[in-house]
């Protein structure tokens, strides 16, 4: 059954077909289409991958910028000292009073230029009062818990407390004997 192609086409009749003048140029065009396309241009996607990646380097540069630094966790050394409040409910709720309470009577202070040396006694004994409270704090810690170290360290609270109170009456007394002598002048 194979047969040969040559045998078949020596009965073919040859046609002559004519071909345009253009024809080779026109086939020459399109080969050339075919094999060789043009270049789209891609400038426009390369310009945009230039700007994704810059905006991609900024981005990091400003994580890198604000990033907070790392929460590492309290050494055993900070978390086994030892305050007032730590030993037990009722003396952080003496804590807590005492010292809301300095902080309130601070706030409240009217410092002029007439009660500054008043006030800046007050505030050098305060001062000294803090700085004997840490040291209890610190020798809570190396002595360990007992009664008198507690003692000391709410009296001081009470002290630095009345201190301000005491301050505030003069300042009030202060003022009042200022406004009676301008009112007599």
């Amino acid at each position: 059954m194979p047969k040969d192609i040559r045998k078949m086409l020596e009965n073919y009749p040859e046609e002559s077909v004519n071909l345009s003048s253009k024809h080779e140029h026109k086939f020459e065009a399109k080969l050339m289409k075919e094999l060789h396309p043009e270049k789209s241009r891609k400038r426009p996607v390369f310009w945009l991958s230039v700007a994704a990646s810059l905006a991609l380097l900024v981005t990091v540069g400003v994580q890198l910028l604000y990033q907070k630094p790392p929460i590492t966790p309290p050494t055993t050394e900070e978390t086994n000292k030892i305050s007032l409040g730590k030993i037990s409910p009722e003396l952080n709720t003496i804590e807590t009073y005492y010292t809301n309470s300095i902080k309130l009577e601070l706030s409240q202070l009217e410092m002029t230029d007439e009660n500054k040396e008043l006030v800046d006694s007050y505030l050098n004994k305060i001062g000294e009062l803090t700085k004997e409270y840490k040291t209890l704090t610190k020798e809570l810690n190396t002595k360990g818990v007992n009664d008198q170290t507690i003692d000391a360290l709410i009296s001081n609270l009470q002290l630095r407390l009345q201190l301000l109170q005491r301050l505030k009456k003069q300042l009030n007394n202060l003022k009042e004997l200022n406004a009676s002598k301008n009112e007599i002048v």
